[in-house]
């Protein structure tokens, strides 16, 4: 019997992720490293400090010390916080918060896990921290999906076991971190990349929170 949903924020919640598209391209533009939008899908789901591992992989000129790497992950959290200080409410997906309402009426709890160290403050420039019973980001745990730990943890906050959870998922990375803790997931976007996922829907609000009880 399913009593939590827990819901990734990038690309499930809200479009953070083209702020971090943004954030990455200015610096990757500085450094004159090449990094298309295909090179930013390999960092959907992944920490801030693997993300930059793979934008400075694109460079085969430099190697850069572990110090140069701290400067250039604040400086790019920097833009991005700056970014993100500007968001709304109107940027929620259509349907985000009517389900979340609907869930939250059939008795289950509803929890927030995103690799991102921002979402505390994403979640409140958008007006809707009080939604979540629980909020796990990428400060509260040491491996990044797909390592399932922040869903476990997740889990625990939530005071529910794993199979009692539906995590909701829109990168192949996050899917398998959802797997893996032994919960059901619905993935947000297409069935070629989130093929393993239980569901696999176009938009989170496209859910209907009946079919919970058929996971």
């Amino acid at each position: 019997m399913i009593k939590a949903c827990i819901f990734d924020l990038d690309g499930v919640i809200v479009d953070t992720a083209r702020y971090h598209f943004l954030a990455w391209s200015r610096l990757a533009k500085e450094l004159k490293i090449p990094f298309t939008e295909r090179d930013n899908e390999r960092l959907k789901g992944v920490s801030r400090k693997e993300s930059l591992d793979i934008l400075l992989s694109l460079d085969k000129r430099h190697e850069y010390s572990p110090a140069e790497k701290e400067e250039l992950a604040a400086r790019k959290n920097d833009w991005f916080v700056g970014y993100i200080n500007q968001m709304d409410r109107d940027e929620v997906f259509p349907g985000v918060e009517r389900l979340i309402n609907a869930v939250k009426q059939r008795g289950l709890r509803v929890g927030l896990a995103s690799s991102s160290k921002n979402a505390p403050q994403v979640i409140g420039s958008l007006g809707i921290a009080d939604a979540f019973d629980i909020v796990v980001d990428g400060s509260m745990v040491k491996h990044a999906k797909p390592d399932p730990e922040i869903f476990l943890l997740a889990a625990v906050l939530l005071k529910v076991s794993p199979a009692e959870c539906v995590v909701f998922e829109d990168a192949s990375a996050g899917v398998e971190a959802a797997l893996a803790a032994g919960m059901k997931c619905v993935g947000i976007g297409s069935k070629e990349l989130l093929g393993r996922a239980n569901m696999v829907i176009s938009r989170t609000g496209d859910f209907n929170p009946d079919d919970l009880n058929k996971m």
